[in-house]
This record gives C-alpha cells, structure tokens and sequence, in this order.
C-alpha cells in the first residue's frame, strides 16, 4: 500500500513538472526586443513629432455626380459642405530606434495620421516634424502600375522611394529572393493576389535600413509564414537601432509583439499614450464593455 502512494506521488510530481515545462514553452513573450530596448529608445532623439495636430474633411451636404452638377449648384448658392473632425488634438513624439503603434476602431483616424506624418496629406492645424527617410507600406498598390510585370514595378516603385537604378540592379535578386516569388516576376501585377502585391512592396520598403518604416494593416494581408518572416525583419530593424517603425494594425497580438509604446485614437481624439501593454490593456477593456 505504501508503495502504491509512493509510485502516485511521484507520478503527480512528474506530471505537475511537465505541466509546468510545457507552460513555459507555450507562453508567448509580449515582445520579441531585447531587455531594456524601451528604456534606451526613449534616451534618443525624437525623429517624429506630432503637435496639436488635427483634419478637417470637408463633406458635401448632397451628393453631386458630375462636374455639371456641382457648377450648377455652385452657381446658385446651393452647394453646401459639413466640416468633419477626422482629428483633433493629437499630439506625441516618437523616438528614433523605436517602435510606436496606433491603435483604434475603424474610422478612428489612424491611416490619416500616418498619411500626414507620410507627407500624403497635410494637417489642417498643428505641425508634423519629421527627420529622416520614410519608407511607406500604407496601401497596397500605391506606387505600382498593375499593367506593367512585378520586375518593372520594383524599378517604379524603388525610384518613387528614391533608389537609382543601379541600386536596384545590384539588390534586385535579395528583393526577389525576400518576396519569394521567382516564378513570377514576368506576370502583371494585375494577375497577383493583394498578398502577392504586399510581399512585393514589403520587400522593397526594407531592402534597405530607412530611417522611419511606416506599415499600415500591410501585414495582415499575407500568408502566416510571410507575416513571421516580415515580423522577424522588423526585429532586425528595430533592434539595429536605426529604424523607428510606426505601426497599424488591428490585431493587438501584433501589436504587443511590435511595439514598445502606443498611441489609441477614438473617433479622432486622442484616448491613450503611454506603454504598449498597459494601453493595450485599456483598449481591449473597451472591446470587451
């Protein structure tokens, strides 16, 4: 009898120790940066900086379907616009060598505030400084002709992020290579998926070390494998403390994993700024009340 207890005894113990083995294996760390990446970052410069900043979309009160129409309305005082606030008040800075995410609901703003610290659109109040070279991932497409073959398309778009040709030629192979998409480099672009497109434009945006890498829901269209790969990339970067990446998405997973602090924008206001986690925390709080 005793030795029956003993043999259970010893069998609980091996089980609760795999048990606890097997937690630490599956616990998946918040962020993949090394120990102590935000306090250093936030010891540098600040390479963005966004004060009072806010849009102001002008929206007409009817809808107008040709030039016609609008002129006609024009003409007799008819034509009316409404003022809406896309954002108010956003204000916070971003350090070089960091990673900094915005989060929010749809429609809250954060692809307008990423097009104005891109240059796309201009702020209607405040000011955007920003120094250095932007690499932008915004949309998909943007910067490509989907008539012309995926080879042609990374000399187009390589020249709008401002490389010379003879760079391209000499990174041409890494690019492909990185895109992993060989057998198709003589197709139109029209002929490719949107997940196709991104490992294109993912490619070029980090054949190089910009110094600001801006990625907006780019991510999320590709395949789980590509995204590893693509997270593991901006690990490489971030961690070379050479590049700040500025990040949206809408899986916090991601964003846990990426950032290092973050900036939720509601409805066009600015909620939340501070360290990932704990505004992380806030903001699911919000999706699950």
């Amino acid at each position: 009898m005793e030795l029956i207890k003993k043999n259970k005894a010893e069998n609980t113990n091996e089980t609760s120790e795999t048990n606890a083995d097997k937690s630490k294996v599956n616990k998946k760390p918040m962020s993949f940066y090394e120990e102590g990446h935000a306090e250093k970052v936030q010891s540098e410069p600040s390479i963005i900086d966004v004060n009072n900043v806010g849009v102001v979309f002008n929206i007409a009160s009817e809808q107008l379907n040709s030039l016609k129409e609008y002129f006609i309305s024009l003409m007799h005082h008819e034509l009316y616009f409404k003022p809406f606030n896309a954002l108010k008040n956003i204000n916070f800075q971003v350090h070089k060598g960091e990673a900094f995410g915005l989060v929010g609901t749809n429609g809250s703003g954060k692809s307008t505030m990423l097009k104005c610290i891109a240059g796309v659109l201009e702020p209607s109040q405040g000011t955007i400084k920003v120094n250095g070279s932007i690499a932008p991932l915004i949309e998909l497409g943007a910067g490509f002709d989907m008539e012309l073959t995926a080879k042609e398309n990374i000399y187009l778009n390589g020249a709008l992020l401002g490389y010379k040709k003879e760079f391209i030629d000499e990174h041409l192979q890494e690019i492909i290579d990185f895109a992993e998409l060989q057998d198709f480099m003589e197709m139109p672009l029209k002929n490719y998926s949107s997940g196709m497109v991104a490992r294109i434009a993912f490619a070029i945006a980090t054949i190089t070390e910009p110094d600001i890498l801006i990625v907006d829901e780019t991510l999320s269209v590709g395949d789980f494998l590509f995204q590893e790969k693509c997270e593991k990339r901006i690990q490489e970067l971030v961690n070379s403390n050479n590049v700040t990446v500025l990040l949206v998405s809408h899986s916090i997973d991601l964003v846990e994993r990426i950032c290092d602090r973050i900036c939720w924008i509601e409805k066009g206001e600015q909620r939340m700024l501070g360290p990932c986690q704990e505004v992380c925390d806030a903001y699911k709080s919000l999706q699950t009340s």
